[in-house]
This record gives structure tokens, C-alpha cells and sequence, in this order.
């Protein structure tokens, strides 16, 4: 692995300012592949070995300069402080060394709601790899996460190959989500590849089943969300740091709800027509909903202000907790 530093940046950004280059893939495996397929067959799979050599082996490995200062997160994430305080201790392990950033498999464990995949998003930000996020509810094949057989019409690789092999990093951020929701099925288990992907020396070698080439997925961050851990099997949880994450209570809730309400109005150019804070009273009533409806009912309540030419959002410009119905206007 060469060093191959970039320019450093500030450390309370969310940026990782030090790279290295990291080899996911031997070309000679790929070169060896490809004289093996037989002649106007398999054009897919060609295709694939193609691009592989065309792109190189070559992909950055990220990791910050100094521990970056996690205080924006600690504040919008209360409720993650656990998990937050895991991933400080690696990036902190990481310094004043050639090692490269290496996070232990976490799984945020909480009812629907509170956050979960909000964090994981925050999370790859900071990490500056970008995210892939892969949706256990509604998978249909185990294929999604190791691909299936070229062998199948419609064949392709699967998530994690994809993730490396085409994105620019060797250690991107894999969010799966709802991992407990994959459905198990006869022929094949979903989960299966988690088993070897999850332990850090099988993982040095993961055999993508579209292209059966070894890439290097031990880089992998890895980050699983759940509701319900009775529906993941034992030796994948004891591959992971579990966090279980508790709603967060009518402070934290409060602050969220605040800090939802200043990132929209900045995000959008209409955000100078509306106050810069908002009221306690509108705090209160957000405060009682999951942090997933909290930007919802924000979005509503901004719109239904602005409807009625007012620079303030009220609580009766917001839809109630549990009402599951969208005032809009100001009809008589």
C-alpha cells in the first residue's frame, strides 16, 4: 500500500484530508478470467472484467488527520452518543500511524422512527466515503448483497462488489437496513455473505458470485439497523457492536426538533422569509413526534405559514402526533 497524502483540512470539517491507495482486486485474476470466456457469450460479465482493468485496482482508503471535532453530531444525534463515542475511539486509533481507519460492524438497535438510517447518512459524511444503502425489507434474493451467478438471465454483482469495484474507495460505508427484516428463503439465506463479510480476515477476500474474482472488502464500514435483534442470527450479532438506541426524551426530542427547523430554513432559499428560531410552543408539539416525522410536519408547517403570509411556523401549522391527516390552507 503507497501513501499518498492530500491537502490537510480543517479538523472540525467533515472531511478526511489523508489517503492512501489500497489494491481491491489482483488485474492478473480479472486478465485470467477473461481469456476463459468463450466468444460472443457471457457479454455481461465481459463487460465487467472490461471495466475492472480499464478502472484500475487502485481505490482511496480514507482516514482524518486528527480526531475531527464530532460536537455537530453529539448535538443533532443525542440519542447516539454510544455510538458515536465507538466511532471516535477508531478514528483516534488510527492516528500518528499507516493503519488505515477501522471500524468494528455496528448495529443500531431501536424501534422504527427514532433515526437509525438518519445517523448512518450523518455518519458516512463525516467519514467522507459516501454511503451505499441496502434495503433488507425488500429484498426478494440473497443475491443483492454477493450477486448472483452469471449463470441466471439478468445476472449482476452484488452491493458490496459494486460499492468498491465502481465507487472510488476501499472503504466505503454499507448501511443495511432493516437486517432483521430479510426473509430467509430455502434456496438461499440472504445473510448468508454477512458471515465472512463481517470478520475481517475472510473479508480481505470476498468472492463477488457475478464476477468470481476476490476483492478486498476488510476496509468496509459497516452499519446495520434493526427493530427487533430476535430476528438476526447469534453468530452475526456477536460479529457486531450492538447499540441499542432509545427514543430520544423531551430535551433531546426538543433540540432535534431545533436543529431540524434551522438546517431546513438555511437549505432552502424561502428559509430568509421565516423567523430564525422557532418558537417554544411549535418545539413542544414537535417534540412529541418519532425524529423521522419531525421533517414532514416542518415542511407542512412552513408551507402552511407561508400560505398565510406569516414569518413564524405555529403548532397549528404543523399536523398533530398520530393524526395522520395534513392540514393544508387556511380554508373557512
Amino acid at each position: 500500500m503507497s501513501t499518498n497524502p492530500l491537502v490537510p483540512c480543517d479538523a472540525s470539517s467533515f472531511r478526511l484530508p489523508i489517503a492512501s491507495v489500497r489494491r481491491v482486486f489482483r488485474p492478473e485474476d480479472v486478465e485470467r478470467k477473461l481469456c476463459k470466456l468463450p466468444p460472443r457469450e457471457h457479454e455481461n460479465l465481459r463487460t465487467t472484467y472490461e471495466r475492472m482493468l480499464e478502472r484500475g485496482p487502485e481505490r482511496f482508503q480514507v482516514k482524518p488527520s486528527a480526531v475531527p471535532d464530532m460536537s455537530q453530531l453529539y448535538e443533532q444525534l443525542p440519542n447516539f452518543t454510544e455510538a458515536l463515542d465507538d466511532v471516535k475511539r477508531h478514528v483516534a486509533l488510527s492516528q500518528d500511524c499507516r493503519d488505515g481507519l477501522e471500524v468494528t460492524p455496528m448495529l443500531l438497535l431501536g424501534p422504527p422512527g427514532i433515526g437509525k438510517t438518519h445517523f448512518a447518512r450523518k455518519l458516512a459524511d463525516l467519514l467522507g466515503t459516501g454511503m451505499c444503502l441496502v434495503p433488507m425489507s425488500s429484498m426478494t434474493a440473497g443475491w443483492l448483497l454477493s450477486g448472483a451467478s452469471s449463470q441466471w438471465k439478468g445476472a449482476k454483482p452484488g452491493k458490496v462488489f459494486e460499492s468498491i469495484v465502481d465507487g472510488q474507495y476501499a472503504n466505503p460505508v454499507i448501511v443495511v437496513d432493516e437486517v432483521d427484516k430479510a426473509a430467509a428463503e430455502a434456496q438461499y439465506d440472504p445473510l448468508g455473505a454477512l458471515y465472512g463479510l463481517l470478520e475481517h480476515d475472510t473479508a480481505g477476500a470476498f468472492m463477488d458470485e457475478f464476477a468470481e474474482v476476490a476483492i478486498d472488502a476488510s476496509q468496509v464500514i459497516w452499519i446495520m439497523t434493526a427493530n427487533d435483534e430476535r430476528a438476526i442470527p447469534e453468530p452475526i450479532l456477536n460479529r457486531m457492536n450492538v447499540f441499542e438506541i432509545d427514543p430520544p426524551d423531551v430535551d433531546a426530542a426538543r433540540q432535534i426538533a431545533r436543529n431540524l427547523y434551522v438546517s431546513i430554513r438555511l437549505d432552502h432559499g424561502w428559509g430568509q422569509r421565516f423567523d430564525p428560531e422557532p418558537s417554544s410552543e411549535l418545539l413542544d408539539v414537535l417534540a412529541e413526534m418519532p425524529p423521522r416525522e419531525m421533517r414532514r410536519a416542518l415542511m407542512t408547517g412552513f408551507g402552511n405559514a407561508r400560505l398565510d403570509g406569516r414569518g413564524e411556523v405555529s403548532p397549528d401549522d404543523v399536523p398533530r402526533p398520530g393524526s395522520g391527516k395534513t392540514r393544508i390552507g387556511f380554508l373557512q
